[in-house]
C-alpha cells in the first residue's frame, strides 16, 4: 500500500502534498531531540503555517521511520473513555505537544478544532476524518456544514491547519494508533461543535 501525505486548509478541504522523498540517511539515529530542535528552527524560519507544515511533514515521516521505539510508547485506551494519551514530550514555554493517542476499534471523537497547527501520522490500526467547514448565519454564528471525508492507513500523514475542523473515527477490529504534534493552541479559538444543534463551546 502507498504511503499518502495530506493537507487540510481552514476551510476544511483536502489535498494531496506533492510526493516528497526521504532526505539521504543521517549517519547517525534521527533521535526525537533532534527532530524537536529541527522543527523549533523551522518555526522561527517561518510565521506562514503552511509552510511549517509542508517543511515539517517529511521530518515526521523521517523520525518514526528512523525511531521506531516511538511508535510503542502508548498507553492502553481507557475502557470507558474508549482511547489514551501519552506525552512524550512536554516542557514548560516549549510551543510544542508530541503525543501518541490510542482509540479503541469504534470509537469517535467529537467533531473540534484544534487552534493549532497539527501533524499526525497513522502508526497502526486504519482511520476515519470526517472535515467540516464554518458556514455562520446571523441565527448560527457556530454553524458548520460537512465537506468530505478520508481514511487513513499506516504511513499516512495527514497536516492540519489551525481552523481545520474534523472529527476522527477508528476503524476496522484494533485499536488505532496515531502519532501527533501539535504546535501552540490558541484556547480562545478551539471549539468542540455541534454540527445538529449549530452550537460550538470552547475546549
Amino acid at each position: 500500500m502507498i504511503e499518502q501525505d495530506w493537507f487540510v486548509n481552514d476551510e476544511g478541504q483536502v489535498q494531496s502534498w506533492p510526493d516528497r522523498s526521504l532526505p539521504n540517511k543521517r549517519a547517525q539515529t534521527y533521535r526525537l531531540y533532534r527532530f524537536l530542535t529541527e522543527v523549533e528552527d523551522i518555526l522561527a524560519m517561518t510565521d506562514q503555517d503552511q509552510e511549517r507544515l509542508q517543511a515539517i511533514y517529511p521530518l515526521v515521516r523521517e523520525l518514526l521511520t528512523d525511531s521506531a521505539w516511538l511508535q510503542y510508547e502508548v498507553q492502553p485506551p481507557d475502557p470507558e473513555q474508549g482511547w489514551s494519551v501519552t506525552m512524550l514530550y512536554d516542557e514548560p514555554n516549549f510551543p510544542l505537544t508530541v503525543q501518541t493517542v490510542v482509540w479503541l476499534p469504534g470509537q469517535t471523537s467529537r467533531v473540534h478544532n484544534h487552534a493549532a497547527w497539527g501533524v499526525v501520522a497513522l502508526v497502526s490500526g486504519q482511520e476515519k476524518n470526517t472535515f467540516w467547514q464554518r458556514t455562520p448565519s446571523t441565527d448560527h454564528p457556530h454553524k458548520i456544514a460537512e465537506m468530505g471525508e478520508l481514511i487513513l492507513n499506516p504511513g499516512d500523514t495527514i497536516s492540519l491547519m489551525p481552523e481545520a475542523i474534523h472529527c476522527v473515527e477508528a476503524l476496522g477490529d484494533e485499536p488505532t494508533v496515531t502519532f501527533n504534534l501539535y504546535g501552540l493552541s490558541d484556547y480562545q479559538a478551539r471549539y468542540d461543535f455541534d454540527p445538529v444543534a449549530h452550537t460550538a463551546k470552547l475546549f
